[in-house]
């Protein structure tokens, strides 16, 4: 849980999460900083890393693996070692 830097102490919410990431972005003149790219690349790296889809589900809070399935675009090289390692 992420909570905001100042008093009161309450949850940050999602649109602080985004004007950080803007202001950060501007900072290091990088355009179009989005979380949303993060959390995509979470999924992505967390599967071609060889995390089970299945933790990558409740770690983005995913309701249902389909869900899940759009988020991570896979790495056919992990494919193929995954493959050698597990059947092959």
């Amino acid at each position: 849980m992420l909570i905001s830097l100042c008093k009161p102490f309450r949850r940050l919410q999602i649109s602080g999460v985004e004007i950080r990431l803007r202001e950060l972005g501007r900072r290091l003149d990088i355009n179009k900083v989005h979380p949303h790219k993060f959390r995509r690349t979470l999924a992505t790296r967390a599967i071609d890393k060889g995390m089970p889809i299945e933790q990558v589900q409740v770690l983005l809070g995913h309701q249902k693996i389909d869900t899940t399935l759009q988020y991570a675009m896979v790495d056919q090289r992990n494919v193929r070692n995954s493959h050698r390692r597990y059947i092959a």
